[in-house]
């Protein structure tokens, strides 16, 4: 899954993304309103954690912007100010939740899963291809009734394979999802999770759900018997 935080406080940006990142989400950073208004606008997220307190454009006014235009993304509100009207004013503009700093990182995190889960009214709550599932709730894996072990990152590429099963997706764009678009490693290193993958969810039981798709990157069959 990918998330959006905008947040100007520089170490603080950088802990929410560590973190975050070691969840097994893409994360980008904005260290204002307006980079952060345009990186919603140019990409697709499943949630955005949004500092009130922004240079050059508040919160307010960004989760507004957002709204005004039809974007529906999740937005988690942060800020340092206390006070009733102010946690209102982020819920009335369109906000989905609301937390006062110092926040504890589980709490974010927990409240972040909640609403993803909430967000997912047209997702399944349980992603599957014939008997492979795949719970974000839980984030647990299993195969024919087995539970399987991933790690973060291994079930950021799965979970994003099972959304789009049965479709030809690219390298770059797995790179892009579960990496972020400013991963600047080696492109080979989806081939590496590929491989660890079918190593787990595929050869132990004889399956071949995870195919390559020559000259173009992979495709997670919905059933292959």
């Amino acid at each position: 899954m990918r998330v959006l935080v905008v947040e100007d406080e520089a170490r603080y940006a950088a802990g929410l993304r560590d973190g975050l990142e070691a969840e097994g989400f893409a994360v980008d950073v904005a260290p204002d309103g307006v980079d952060g208004l345009w990186l919603a606008r140019e990409n697709t997220y499943d949630a955005i954690v949004l500092d009130i307190m922004l240079p050059r454009l508040n919160g307010y006014r960004v989760c507004r912007a957002l709204r005004g235009e039809g974007d529906w993304t999740p937005i988690l509100m942060l800020t340092a100010k206390e006070g009733e009207w102010d946690e209102i004013e982020g819920l009335d503009t369109g906000a989905d939740d609301y937390l006062t700093k110092p926040v504890s990182y589980a709490v974010l995190l927990a409240r972040l899963r909640a609403l993803l889960r909430r967000e997912a009214r047209q997702r399944p709550a349980v992603l599957a291809a014939g008997d492979l599932r795949l719970d974000p709730a839980t984030r647990t894996v299993t195969r024919a009734g087995r539970d399987i072990e991933v790690t973060a990152r291994e079930l950021a590429v799965l979970e994003f394979l099972l959304r789009r099963a049965g479709e030809a997706v690219s390298k770059r764009t797995i790179l892009d999802q579960v990496w972020g678009d400013d991963f600047e490693g080696d492109p080979n290193i989806v081939e590496v999770y590929v491989r660890r993958l079918r190593n787990k969810v595929d050869r132990p039981f004889g399956r071949e759900s995870l195919r390559t798709v020559r000259g173009h990157g992979y495709r997670l069959v919905r059933d292959d018997g």
